[in-house]
């Protein structure tokens, strides 16, 4: 019995300990796994079911902040099954229009994943109009000039330090810059994507830190990216899509935040998590490969490509832009108290970063010295 007690005492923990308004890491992981707690959490609800044992005050209390807790993450995961109301409608047959459409290909390579074919592959099986590296350096460029005859817009950023990224294109890019929106080691590409039709969309592709011992002692400055982003896309009347590997759930504070604040949509919503990372452990993945777009834009189609030797699986996305879509489709409300939690968010990333700018400079001043 204290097998089960401890069981429903984790679950109900691990709930509740992403609820806590802080952004260090051992803090916000906790926002990763829900599916797995939640998968935990029935174990330990069917064990005290149907497990015989004495119902104690302290058993009642565990069960009630087990249901809770189940409750919680709940509200949290399924919004992204089949059951919930979809964010974005499905273009029926007779609306499909080619010209109006694009295919986007995103992939997290893993800097030192060596199997370049699998990738090249699926690139040139499903031809997308878009495709995004991400972990990209000069080998891997080199790796994949293979395809560059099909894609005569191009933007590379090689980096060795994990944050490198490549934007292959086959529609006309113009406007481009590669911003380093907060760190000089983490760039992002702003562009705008002109479709076939003729008509423009605004694209951002983004790579932030993780929150983890390994990479950031905090989201601050992931979550600040995403939000300075989200409140440039909020005064623009234009077609947009935000792609990339964001280092978070789609279901967290962040992300949710984003979008409320963004007016962008998530295919996702009403279908399936297209679970991306990590692709070695089935029991261990979550969502971080993202793609956001405007209302005007619905889906065609949507898929996780398979295992390309990365920590990551590729995603597929295929989108169609319309004005009836815009019309159907509403973007999340957005309240004052929104408005507020992203500025100081964002407040809080920006003087994070002059700080971490400055001890850098520092410890060159001092290096210089000696």
């Amino acid at each position: 019995m204290l097998f089960i007690q401890l069981l429903a005492v984790l679950v109900i923990w691990l709930s509740f300990w992403s609820l806590i308004p802080r952004d260090e890491w051992w803090i916000r992981g906790a926002d990763f796994p829900r599916l797995q707690i939640l998968m935990i959490g029935f174990i330990a609800l069917a064990l005290y079911i149907f497990w015989e044992h004495p119902w104690t005050i302290l058993d009642q209390i565990i069960f009630v902040g087990l249901l809770a807790a189940q409750a919680y993450q709940l509200k949290m995961v399924l919004p992204y099954t089949f059951i919930w109301k979809k964010q974005v409608k499905y273009v029926r047959k007779e609306q499909l229009d080619p010209n109006r459409q694009i295919s986007l290909l995103v992939s997290n390579v893993l800097m030192t994943n060596q199997k370049y074919h699998l990738l090249i592959d699926q690139v040139q099986k499903l031809q997308p109009d878009l495709l995004l590296t991400l972990e990209t350096n000069r080998e891997w460029q080199k790796q994949l000039s293979v395809i560059e005859q099909d894609y005569p817009y191009r933007v590379a950023v090689p980096l060795e330090n994990l944050y490198g990224m490549h934007l292959y294109s086959k529609l006309k890019l113009s406007d481009t810059e590669i911003k380093f929106i907060l760190s000089d080691e983490i760039p992002s590409i702003h562009t705008t994507v002109t479709l076939r039709s003729g008509q423009p969309v605004q694209l951002y592709c983004l790579h932030p830190k993780p929150p983890s011992p390994t990479e950031a002692e905090d989201s601050k400055l992931r979550d600040a990216e995403l939000l300075i982003v989200g409140d440039q896309i909020k005064d623009l009347d234009e077609s947009c899509i935000v792609m990339g590997d964001l280092n978070d759930v789609a279901w967290s504070r962040t992300t949710r935040l984003f979008q409320r604040i963004s007016g962008l949509l998530d295919p996702r919503v009403g279908r399936r998590y297209v679970n991306t990372f990590h692709a070695d452990y089935p029991f261990f993945r979550w969502s971080l490969d993202h793609v956001f777009h405007s209302t005007d834009f619905a889906l065609v189609h949507m898929e996780r490509l398979p295992h390309v030797g990365s920590d990551h699986f590729p995603v597929y996305v295929v989108l169609q832009t319309g004005r009836v879509f815009d019309q159907v489709q509403e973007e999340l409300e957005q309240t004052d108290a929104d408005e507020q939690e992203a500025q100081e968010a964002i407040q809080e990333g920006i003087e994070k970063a002059e700080k971490e700018e400055k001890i850098v400079t520092d410890e060159l001043a001092q290096a210089y010295k000696k």
